[in-house]
């Protein structure tokens, strides 16, 4: 019979039930059920701020796995002390409380589950750990003792259900064991003056050995793998380069996200905005959120020696940030903090998060550097919260997105009526009608986008993706050169940003600057190495024009890939194989063309490519006809 090949491997394995399920259960169903639900979305969002992932959550059980056991046995500690802050909020019969075993072991993967002996001495421990504690492996243990600052009490080897040999096993103390010199005898006694005295000195050794603990747990974390040079997919720029990684959205509500993803988003913007740094954008850094990626993985991919990660919660009317910045290079952490607010105080925190980062980088800001890091902001928070909502609408490229784009942002101007962002992204959303043709009149359309973006910018001209937008918009009114001024004030206001040099190239490119638009798309690659689509589209339209056949076509190929339903995207990829003489992938792909647009007109594209030069229009609408795309 043959024997099923499986892959096989070593991970940490976390497993996690609730003690006394079954009696909360039977107490009050609805009140357990609805605990247990916050308390899985607390655990699973720890899980992956620790580089971990949850395998499966069967009943009142959590099955999760970690590529290191410290990152598994700190995810745990933070669990249990999480739900310990909690529980003293409910009525004592009410507490839930979990017990976690942690072991490190060879496991069969098969797809996304896991199975195997492994797995099962996990569970095995949790069922010997304390309700809110921690029991560990051996195997676990040799690879902790002397990375945690943490006690642990050896429990022997322990027999557990189905498994042929004992377990060597270990009870984790989340508070260190202290023991101090001089203790007394059994059966003596110690005069009370000398007794006091024992016990003071005994109280002061022990702050100052968890003062220690603590500073060394929270603020000085054990080294991470470093990363290497030789591996980095780019070369490191010559500047301090940092990748921010979406901060984990440890809220209660899933709903939530798009608040934790904007503090990320601002944290970046402004810190993108000094030429003194090189920073990663958005969109690429994104395409790391709910992933247990290691920092070491980050920047080779990446190309960066810095990287921030951190964590947001939202509840009710405060907020608690945690962020810690990371050499790569070294798998030090530079500087890690906690910060409890007032959500009222958000926009401040950001500041302050954003000039830690940079003080820790030993970057120095003249004073006009440092007053352009912020806009012009809002002082309304339920204006600010209802931008990030609106901006969250219509990175969906739809058109149900679309309109609730536009009804949040006209929400967030009736809030703060001085507030640009909201305005920035009305303009988008006008312009996409014309795009989704769900407008009765495309020039009006087109002549409310302009306003609105001009409006952004007459309230904040340091609005670097304002300016971008506007010079964007510009192609299309034919107005090439003050298009090419309005982009270039968007790279100038802000050094870093990525879509500043894809709208700098788009309009380059439209302008008959071939080469420029070149040099600009191939900067904001770098800028956003896993972008979306488009950044892929304008290159591959772009190399084309200046000859590079075959990285027009690679180019392409990464753009149907990334967004396989994107007709654009196909049409210039055809153009593309034509233009190289390849003749019968052209007509492939101008196939795939007309399958997802059956309307598709090479008349139509004709009217509609706003190239300044006739003879440049020529040469992509001849490609797409020798393509075989009709008229």
């Amino acid at each position: 019979m043959a024997t099923k090949d499986f892959k096989r491997k070593l991970s940490a394995i976390f497993s996690a039930d609730v003690a006394g399920y079954s009696r909360l259960m039977a107490e009050d169903e609805a009140a357990t059920v609805e605990t247990i639900t916050t308390y899985r979305e607390i655990m699973g969002g720890l899980i992956r701020q620790h580089r971990g992932r949850v395998v499966d959550s069967p009943g009142d059980n959590i099955l999760a796995e970690f590529a290191s056991v410290v990152d598994a046995v700190q995810c745990a500690v933070a669990v249990q002390k999480e739900f310990q802050a909690r529980n003293v909020e409910l009525p004592e019969n009410r507490r839930m409380e979990f017990r976690i075993g942690i072991n490190l072991g060879d496991v069969i993967e098969e797809e996304d589950r896991i199975y195997g002996d492994g797995v099962n001495i996990a569970a095995r421990l949790e069922a010997l750990a304390d309700p809110g504690g921690i029991c560990v492996s051996k195997t676990a243990f040799d690879h902790i003792e002397t990375k945690l600052p943490l006690g642990y009490e050896y429990l022997g080897e322990q027999n557990v259900k189905n498994i042929p040999r004992p377990v060597g096993t270990y009870r984790v103390l989340m508070e260190p064991r202290v023991t101090v010199a001089g203790e007394v005898e059994k059966g003596k006694t110690v005069p009370v003056g000398r007794r006091k005295a024992i016990l003071a000195g005994g109280v002061a050794l022990i702050l100052v050995v968890i003062a220690g603990l603590i500073w060394n747990f929270y603020f000085r974390p054990p080294p991470m793998e470093p990363a290497s040079v030789e591996k980095m997919a780019f070369p490191l720029p010559d500047k301090p380069s940092i990748a921010v990684l979406p901060f984990v959205n440890m809220s209660d509500d899933p709903k939530q996200e798009f608040f934790s993803d904007g503090i990320t988003e601002d944290i970046i913007t402004a810190l993108s905005k000094t030429p003194k740094m090189f920073v990663i954008a958005r969109n690429s850094t994104f395409t790391y959120k709910g992933k247990p990626v290691k920092v070491k993985q980050v920047a080779e991919e990446l190309g960066v020696r810095y990287v921030l990660e951190g964590s947001v919660r939202k509840a009710e009317d405060r907020v608690r940030i945690t962020a810690q910045l990371i050499d790569a290079l070294t798998g030090h952490h530079l500087w890690a903090e906690r910060y409890d607010r007032d959500l009222k105080d958000i926009f401040a925190l950001q500041d302050e998060i954003t000039m830690k980062v940079i003080n820790a980088l030993q970057v120095e800001l003249t004073e006009g550097e440092h007053a352009r890091l912020w806009g012009k902001g809002t002082d309304n928070l339920q204006a600010y919260l209802k931008s990030l909502q609106a901006r969250e609408f219509y990175l969906t490229q739809s058109r149900e997105g679309n309109d609730l784009a536009r009804r949040t942002a006209e929400e967030a101007i009736a809030l703060d009526p001085e507030y640009a962002p909201p305005y920035h992204v009305l303009s988008i959303t006008h312009f996409m009608d014309i795009l989704f043709r769900t407008t009765k009149s495309p020039k009006q359309s087109m002549t409310r986008a302009v306003e609105l973006i001009q409006k952004a910018i007459a309230l904040d001209d340091s609005y670097a993706l304002a300016h971008g937008w506007l010079g964007y918009l510009y192609v299309f009114l034919r107005k090439y050169e003050k298009g090419i001024m309005e982009t270039q004030k968007g790279i100038a206001l802000d050094p870093n940003g990525a879509h500043g040099y894809l709208y700098l190239c788009m309009v380059l490119r439209f302008a008959g600057r071939f080469e420029e638009a070149v040099q600009a798309i191939e900067k904001a690659i770098r800028l956003n190495p896993f972008p979306p689509n488009t950044y892929f589209r304008m290159a591959c339209g772009t190399y084309f024009f200046v000859g590079r056949y075959e990285e027009a076509i690679e180019a392409g190929k990464k753009a149907v890939t990334v967004a396989p339903n994107d007709y654009i995207a196909h049409m210039l990829l055809s153009a593309a194989y034509s233009l190289a003489g390849r003749q019968e992938e052209a007509r492939i792909a101008a196939k795939e063309v007309l399958r997802l647009n059956p309307k598709f007109s090479v008349v139509f594209m004709e009217k509609t490519l706003p190239f300044k030069n006739q003879a440049d229009k020529e040469h992509v609408i001849g490609a797409m006809r020798k393509a075989g795309l009709p008229e």
